[in-house]
């Protein structure tokens, strides 16, 4: 396909999966004290699985760790996943200074605030939906999250593979049925080699100061094996978290002795992932569904 029809194809999937009108959450529940430690809940909408309580699904939305993306344009993922019988808990987290001097726009992430908040909105997530959605079953939680969200995903899933002096280490793995991450931003260093996201990893983990120091705290590459099923799933055609990246993180799995699935949709972007019109997005449902029940 030519480059200029590529981009148009490109455009049109993000202008479709940021055309749907933010959905209102049934309960907004705050894990800390600040503005942005706060969790959507959704409930499910219909019954679906082999019966008994919903599976609980907790979606990390992505927008490259910067402050202008939140999880209100993921809303619609959420309302999507809670009308196939999901019950959805939809995390907010600290991103990135709007603007910091010399740097030119937002900047990505804030270190270590946005990894302070996943773990603390996992650890909180039993007790805070039992309240809003007891119409679930945490046992049965499954993580998914698109792009920078992806990351978070696969990195929650690692806490207990951590250095052993990180503050968010566990001591045995999270309980998760497992994790679904959406295009992730899988290994910091082929990231950085292909520019995704404007160098937002390096700027995650505060600039070439931190980088190579922090990447064993923060790169899901090198957090490996996980021992929790995990699935990628990745347009062919992304060209703004390229393939390449889901397959080294794939490729870093297998050394280490894990099975990584990889779900490769051909002539899919970046956006249909997350798009509820979108065939891309119904893949991602199963995907989540042959995890969760």
């Amino acid at each position: 396909m030519p480059d200029d029809a590529a981009a148009a194809r490109a455009a049109a999937e993000e202008e479709s999966a940021f055309s749907h009108p933010p959905v209102d959450p049934d309960v907004t529940a705050a894990y800390g004290d600040h503005p942005d430690q706060l969790i959507d809940f959704y409930a499910p909408r219909v019954q679906a699985g082999p019966g008994g309580p919903a599976p609980l699904v907790v979606v990390l939305h992505g927008g490259a760790w910067r402050a202008p993306y939140d999880r209100a344009h993921i809303s619609p993922f959420a309302g999507f996943l809670a009308h196939r019988g999901f019950g959805v808990a939809s995390v907010e987290y600290r991103r990135g200074a709007l603007e910091a001097p010399g740097e030119g726009g937002p900047v990505a992430g804030r270190w270590p605030d946005t990894f302070d908040d996943v773990a603390a909105a996992l650890d909180a997530l039993p007790g805070l939906a039992r309240e809003a959605l007891p119409q679930t079953d945490p046992r049965r939680t499954v993580v998914t999250g698109h792009s920078a969200g992806g990351h978070l995903a696969l990195w929650a899933a690692a806490r207990h593979v951590l250095p052993v002096d990180a503050p968010w280490r566990l001591d045995r793995p999270a309980p998760l049925r497992g994790v679904v991450a959406l295009a992730p931003i899988a290994d910091f260093t082929v990231a950085e080699k292909l520019g995704v996201c404007g160098g937002a990893a390096r700027q995650l983990l505060g600039g070439d100061a931190g980088f190579t120091e922090r990447l064993p705290y923060a790169d899901p590459a090198l957090l490996l094996p996980t021992g929790i099923a995990t699935t990628l799933v990745q347009g062919r055609t992304d060209d703004v978290v390229p393939y390449a990246v889901a397959d080294a993180y794939a490729d870093a799995a297998a050394k280490a002795g894990e099975v990584v699935g990889v779900t490769l949709l051909e002539d899919v972007g970046h956006f249909p992932l997350i798009d509820p019109v979108a065939d891309a997005c119904a893949v991602v449902a199963e995907e989540i569904a042959q995890l969760a029940w």
